[in-house]
């Protein structure tokens, strides 16, 4: 079955997205509208994006000494996304948008995701920005900075990195002061000089559009000129790549942002990655050095407003790694299908002369292809429920708000890990379904394989993710959000024990329930003694099997929905039924091992010294 059915599925007969239409703000939609919405975005991703996402691969970025170039072709595709309306589909009219809800903006996006996820980082990293300048900015800065970037007529990136602070976002050195001469009343806020370096920036130099603008952290010095050592000094500040005016016209003063070099890449090619320099004196303006910048919120609160976007991206990066392993998963059922060789076991004699089977009948392929699927329809599964849970956050009710806003603290770094390292696995399986065929360019399973790679490592590695969930998110509030989750799992469980006669799910609810109770007694045994040292000595083990409890939830939900929409097609939902069964049998069972070290606090790794490497 089709990526676009298990996506119908998903949105009408599990998450009832249609329901979202009796809500003011989505008022004038319909499932006919999310239909179309869906039939717009599988048309361009299919027309626009999957052409060239091998052409983006091999002609990765390049910088003439003057001009970062990409293929053409780039930046013709984005214009037909940005033309579809899709960059804002969830905003509102005042912002340009549709007033989609946000389950269906992701499940849009799921189409680019899979046909070129580099192509699709730049409306991602565009639209998470504007979403923060909208949410935290002045009416000014969004509608100088953040309408353009919602009418993909600007692009946006995100500056956190340091080559010297990485992910310790606490070491970072870039420094704002006050700018000189009469600029404390710019309409466009508290004008800024900014010097420093930023690492890793996707998107941070191209010559799309009428401008970039970068959302940097930075610190401003305290009465002694020193930096605040720690979070508590970095403030968030836009800085567009040429500067604007107040009424929102685009000059052709460059401000001072220059590249400084071109990261390259095993994957993600046809994003454009750099390492920008702030400040250098390179492009002075008003004839001094320094980058012009504007500070958006409070001193002092950049962290907490750039969190908007970096949540939004973990949630987006997960669906990416997610997509990925779909496009993987479909290319390898399809060679499957194709590709004789061999013959079935019980084959008397193997004769040689009989006729060989496609290998989608051999056992072991067909392990790969369930792996597969489990992890990818699971995986979009994960996705689209935590866009659902910000639906409700936004335009339910204040008690549909609050429980939403905490389960979504509990999974998003679920959402963000869990399908960059399974969907991963899915990329290696898909290569091993083509053998060695899989291992050329002549096939896009090895792309495929070497994009995704990257999921693990940006917006926060499995490590960082680990301590977040264990270190903060089940303890915070005394367990409130994890007793809220697992409350909710337990209402899976009880429907699927209810429905057990009709449906056999009883074993599988039983398995869950289990699963969540040691998934519970596991993070307060690591924090029996009150030590972070050992409480969090495990954390990515913790939560990988976590993220496998999720899942099983994810795969409990989905079978009891299939079985209760008897229109489906048999085979669909026969389909559903067994990959849930794969989840239960052969994934489910591995997290005791994980959970285990964590619950144990096994210092093997801890304790290790360097001299022992």
């Amino acid at each position: 079955m089709t990526h676009r059915a298990t996506i119908d599925f998903l949105l009408n007969e599990w998450l009832d997205a249609p329901s979202l239409c009796q809500r003011d703000f989505h008022a004038d939609h319909s499932s006919d509208t999310f239909a179309a919405v869906l039939d717009l975005s599988e048309q361009v991703a299919s027309e626009q994006f999957a052409p060239i996402n091998r052409l983006v691969d091999i002609e990765e970025p390049e910088f003439d000494g003057e001009r970062v170039l990409l293929p053409p072709q780039t930046e013709d595709a984005l214009n037909c996304f940005s033309e579809a309306g899709l960059m804002a589909a969830s905003k509102s009219e005042a912002l340009g948008g549709m007033q989609l809800p946000t389950v269906v903006e992701m499940a849009s996006m799921s189409f680019f995701y899979k046909a070129s996820v580099a192509l699709a980082a730049y409306p991602m990293l565009t639209r998470g920005n504007a979403n923060t300048i909208a949410a935290h900015g002045t009416p000014t800065q969004i509608e100088v900075f953040a309408k353009p970037n919602f009418a993909g007529t600007s692009f946006g990136t995100m500056c956190l990195s340091e080559p010297q602070a990485g992910s310790s976002l606490s070491d970072i050195r870039t420094k704002a002061v006050p700018d000189s001469g009469d600029w404390a009343n710019d309409p466009l806020g508290p004008r800024y000089r900014l010097t420093g370096n930023k690492m890793w920036i996707s998107g941070g130099e191209h010559e799309m559009g009428d401008n970039i603008v970068h959302l940097v952290l930075a610190k401003i010095p305290d009465a002694t000129g020193q930096l605040v050592p720690g979070v508590r000094g970095i403030s968030l500040f836009i800085v567009p790549r040429k500067l604007v005016s107040a009424s929102g016209e685009i000059s052709d003063i460059r401000n001072d942002v220059s590249l400084a070099g071109l990261n390259h890449k095993c994957g993600y090619r046809g994003t454009v990655n750099t390492l920008l320099n702030f400040g250098e004196g390179k492009y002075p303006v008003d004839g001094q050095a320094g980058a012009v910048g504007y500070l958006i919120g409070s001193e002092g609160k950049g962290l907490a407003c750039m969190f908007t976007l970096m949540n939004e991206a973990r949630i987006a990066v997960g669906l990416g790694a997610t997509m990925l392993g779909y496009a993987g998963f479909e290319a390898s059922l399809d060679y499957a299908k194709q590709r004789p060789q061999g013959r079935h076991a019980s084959a008397t004699g193997k004769d040689p002369s009989s006729p060989q089977v496609p290998i989608i009948e051999h056992t072991d392929v067909k392990r790969m292809l369930m792996a597969q699927k489990a992890i990818s329809e699971g995986g979009l599964a994960l996705g689209l429920y935590c866009a659902r849970l910000v639906d409700d956050e936004n335009t339910g009710t204040l008690d549909q708000a609050r429980e939403a806003g905490e389960l979504l603290e509990m999974l998003t770094p679920i959402a963000k890990s869990w399908p960059s390292e399974c969907a991963q696995e899915a990329n290696s399986l898909a290569i091993q379904i083509l053998g060695g065929y899989g291992y050329t360019r002549d096939f896009p399973v090895e792309q495929y394989w070497r994009d995704n790679r990257l999921n693990m490592i940006h917006e926060g590695t499995h490590g960082i993710q680990g301590l977040d969930l264990l270190g903060r998110k089940v303890v915070m509030n005394q367990g409130a959000g994890l007793k809220l989750l697992i409350s909710r799992v337990q209402m899976t469980v009880a429907h699927a024990l209810d429905a057990a006669q009709a449906t056999g799910l009883s074993t599988h609810a039983k398995a869950l329930q289990q699963a969540w109770h040691d998934i519970a007694e596991a993070a307060q045994s690591a924090w029996a003694t009150g030590k972070p040292d050992e409480a969090l000595a495990n954390a990515t083990a913790y939560m990988q099997g976590f993220g496998h409890g999720v899942l099983a939830w994810m795969w409990l939900e989905m079978a009891i929905a299939a079985e209760r929409s008897a229109h489906l097609p048999a085979e669909f939902r026969a389909g559903k039924r067994a990959a849930c069964d794969y989840f239960f049998h052969h994934e489910l069972p591995k997290i005791g091992a994980w959970l285990g070290v964590a619950a144990r606090r096994d210092m093997t790794c801890a304790h290790a010294t360097a001299a022992m490497f």
